[in-house]
């Protein structure tokens, strides 16, 4: 019931963290009986703690935090809220749990509407409480019902009676906030909203949540794999944004930031070229380095944390950089910056394809701040927006891609090839017609490959030939290349800047 990490760091300088890391929002997970159990939250800090036996906790607290100390636990969760707005972060508040303790799993009576510890009724009211407190905070923009629905009494027909209520709750006692609402099967499933839409009395403000993790399935071919899970996403959660039925949510994901973990990394790599592409807004789990008291162990380090078991520094600074590339929305709503255009994203390094500052070097990988702006035209040729004539073309094995003005040929042919869909096929102007797919070398240099991991090889990792064809509306912050090339045998020049 209190906020992880005030034992290690000052909250201002937590909140601090998370913007400086590039996040502008939190989801603020809470119990239901902190709200609803006043014998809860009327105690204080520290003798939530003592009566834990976590009186090293309260140490740490009294250094860093000393005014939160000996605050009642609801006035410390407000306290954190506000905090987080003075730092510029919003909330988003996230009924979690009911009975406080780690979440989650289908007996522990928490699961679903009339579980040992989830009353219908008691779950409203608090929600209608909750709302009610933060009526009029600046921070608090969204209020997540409930947190990953599961277990054997889970059904459609209480999901739609239940959550219908909780929502028509929450808008009544706080107009001003969205409304997040989250699905079955741990929130992996929200595909029943096709046959029957939710029915309200207000609109323009509901959102659904989603989450996705490596544990949904990611063992076999990366290819094959990462085809059938993102299949499966849209089957059961993506469909709302292509129907445009509502905002989607992803309001979990996270993988061992140690890098280890070879179906983390792959379905990470898998994720991110779908974040990329639907341009759908997330929460990373987890801002967390160590738990105070996770089911019975002091001191747990979490290894999906942003931050170290110290809470001092990132646990992983290439990840903060990778996740970076997401942060700042590609297209909207409210992204029209631009007429639209494509970038080409490379989702294992969250980089872009851009050009150098001469033609006569190899394209490269660089921020997709200030990458160009590229067409993908019907005829499957990659163009530079505004210059038809300035096509991708592959050259060799391990030779670097160039630009070129003939753009006729099937080396500027580039097909979505794989069951990932994410390999850039073209086939060189050789005697074999040989089949070769965009790559980047040590340097991240652009250059074109054999096509790697298209068999049942489970083994083999595509990730460095990944790339995904995206649209955007943002402006571009690239500086301008002058390019010049031959146009035919009497070594015309074209000059132009871009």
């Amino acid at each position: 019931m209190v906020a992880e990490g005030l034992s290690n760091q000052p909250l201002d300088s937590i909140s601090k963290k998370i913007r400086n890391m590039g996040f502008n929002c939190v989801r603020l997970t809470w119990p239901l009986f902190l709200i609803m159990d006043d014998s809860l939250a009327s105690v204080t800090v520290r003798t939530s703690f003592q009566r834990l036996g976590l009186v090293e906790y309260v140490s740490g607290i009294q250094a860093n935090n000393p005014s939160l100390l000996d605050l009642p636990l609801i006035e410390v969760f407000q306290a954190v809220v506000s905090n987080l707005g003075e730092n510029d972060v919003m909330v988003i508040l996230d009924n979690h749990i009911s009975k406080p303790g780690w979440c989650c799993g289908d007996s522990d009576g928490n699961g679903f509407f009339g579980d040992k510890y989830f009353d219908p009724q008691l779950w409203i009211k608090g929600l209608t409480k909750m709302a009610s407190i933060f009526n009029g905070s600046t921070s608090v923009v969204g209020m997540s019902l409930r947190n990953e629905l599961r277990g054997r009494k889970q059904n459609v027909k209480d999901w739609y009676k239940y959550i219908q209520s909780g929502a028509e709750a929450v808008h009544a006692a706080n107009p001003n906030v969205l409304v997040i609402l989250s699905g079955l099967n741990y929130d992996a499933e929200l595909s029943f909203l096709s046959k029957k839409p939710v029915r309200l009395t207000f609109t323009g403000k509901i959102v659904y949540e989603v989450h996705w993790y490596q544990w949904y399935g990611f063992n076999g071919n990366a290819n094959q794999v990462c085809g059938n899970i993102v299949n499966s996403f849209m089957r059961r959660a993506g469909f709302l944004l292509e129907h445009g039925v509502a905002p989607l949510f992803l309001s979990e994901f996270g993988i061992d930031q140690r890098g280890s973990n070879v179906n983390d990394n792959r379905y990470f790599n898998c994720m991110m070229g779908v974040a990329a592409e639907l341009d759908f807004d997330w929460a990373q789990w987890t801002l967390v380095g160590s738990y105070y008291l996770r089911q019975g162990v002091r001191g747990s380090e979490e290894f999906y944390g942003m931050l170290d078991r110290n809470w001092c520094e990132t646990r992983n600074s290439s990840f903060v950089k990778r996740l970076s590339s997401v942060q700042v929305p590609l297209q909207g709503p409210g992204i029209s910056e631009t007429t639209p255009y494509k970038i080409i994203y490379h989702p294992s390094t969250g980089l872009c394809v851009n050009i150098k500052k001469s033609l006569f070097e190899p394209l490269e990988l660089g921020s997709c701040l200030s990458t160009e702006a590229w067409d993908y035209t019907p005829q499957k040729h990659i163009t530079l927006k505004g210059a038809d004539n300035l096509c991708l073309q592959g050259d060799g094995i391990a030779k670097p891609v160039k630009l070129g003005n003939i753009c006729t040929d099937s080396n500027s042919k580039w097909e979505t090839i794989s069951e990932s869909k994410m390999h850039l096929q073209a086939k060189l102007a050789d005697e074999k017609n040989t089949a070769v797919c965009l790559d980047i070398d040590s340097n991240n240099n652009i250059v074109t490959n054999s096509c790697k991991c298209l068999s049942r090889d489970n083994m083999c990792d595509p990730s460095s030939q990944w790339f995904k064809i995206v649209n955007s509306t943002r402006s571009t912050s690239s500086s301008a290349v002058e390019l010049s090339l031959p146009t035919n045998e009497q070594n015309q020049m074209i000059e132009l800047t871009i």
